[in-house]
C-alpha cells in the first residue's frame, strides 16, 4: 500500500513536542496534500519481510500496525470492486468514493506513530461518523424492519458490499488487537464500527433499489433437516 499525505518528522535539536490532540480536531485549512512522485515500483528494501512506516521506522510486515493499514488497503480495493457495480444506481457511488478517500486517510494515520503525526496531517474526524450516520439512517428510512438475519447475495452489488462488510469487521478488530499495545486513535475505531453498520444497510438498499428480494436466514433449510 502507498501511504499518501505523510511526512518523516524534521529533525530538531529541541526535544520532540507530544503529538497534537486528535479528539474533535477539524483542520481549517484543510489535510496536507500528498507530497510524493512514484517514479519506481520496486525498492528491494521489503525483501526481508519488513517495511517502512511513514516516520521511516522499519518494522515486520507480520506487525499488526502494518496489518492493520494492510486490511484497509484491502477494504478499499473491494469498495473500488463494489462501486463498478453501483453504475445502476448513482446515488451509491459518491459515498463509496469518498469513503475511499477516507480509507486513505485512516491508513495514513494507522502508517504513522503517533509522536510524528503532525497537525494537517490527513486523518479520520468525528466528521466522518456523523456523515455515515446520516447516511444510514437516511437509507435505512425505507426499508422492511428485519425478522431474521439476511444472508448475502441476490445481487452482484449486494454481495460485494457484504464482502466489503466483513473485511471492515476484521480491520476493526485488528485495530483493537494494535490499541491493547499501542495508541490508536479512537476516531478510527469509531469510523470502522459505523462503517461495517452503513455497508450492511448500503447492501439492503441497493437489493431494495434494484428490486431484488433479500434472502433470510431459516435454521431449518440446513441439509439435516430436509432428511426422511
Amino acid at each position: 500500500m502507498i501511504i499518501v499525505g505523510v511526512r518523516p518528522p524534521e529533525r530538531r535539536l529541541q526535544p520532540r513536542m507530544a503529538a497534537p490532540q486528535r479528539d474533535n480536531m477539524s483542520v481549517e485549512n484543510g489535510f496536507e496534500q500528498p507530497r510524493l512522485a512514484i517514479n519506481r515500483v520496486y525498492t528491494r528494501r521489503g525483501d526481508t519481510g519488513q517495511t517502512s512506516l511513514a516516520g521511516g521506522q522499519r518494522l515486520p510486515k507480520n506487525d499488526l500496525r502494518i496489518e492493520a493499514y494492510g486490511t484497509i488497503d484491502e477494504l478499499n480495493s473491494f469498495i473500488g470492486l463494489a462501486r463498478e457495480s453501483a453504475r445502476e444506481l448513482p446515488e451509491l457511488d459518491p459515498i463509496l468514493r469518498r469513503v475511499q478517500h477516507e480509507l486513505f486517510n485512516l491508513g495514513s494515520i494507522l502508517a504513522t506513530l503517533p509522536e510524528d503525526v503532525h497537525a494537517r496531517q490527513a486523518r479520520i474526524t468525528p466528521a466522518e461518523s456523523e456523515q455515515l450516520e446520516r447516511e444510514i439512517d437516511r437509507m435505512n428510512e425505507g426499508l422492511l424492519p428485519l425478522r431474521s438475519f439476511v444472508l448475502p447475495g441476490g445481487s452482484r452489488l449486494n454481495a460485494e458490499l457484504h464482502i466489503c462488510r466483513t473485511v471492515c469487521r476484521r480491520a476493526e478488530r485488528i485495530c483493537v488487537a494494535l490499541a491493547a499495545t499501542s495508541e490508536v486513535d479512537d476516531e478510527i475505531l469509531k469510523y470502522l464500527n459505523r462503517l461495517s453498520d452503513a455497508l450492511f444497510v448500503w447492501s439492503r438498499w441497493a437489493s431494495h433499489r434494484l428490486g431484488v428480494a433479500e434472502t433470510l436466514w431459516e435454521p431449518n433449510q440446513a441439509a439435516s433437516q430436509a432428511l426422511p
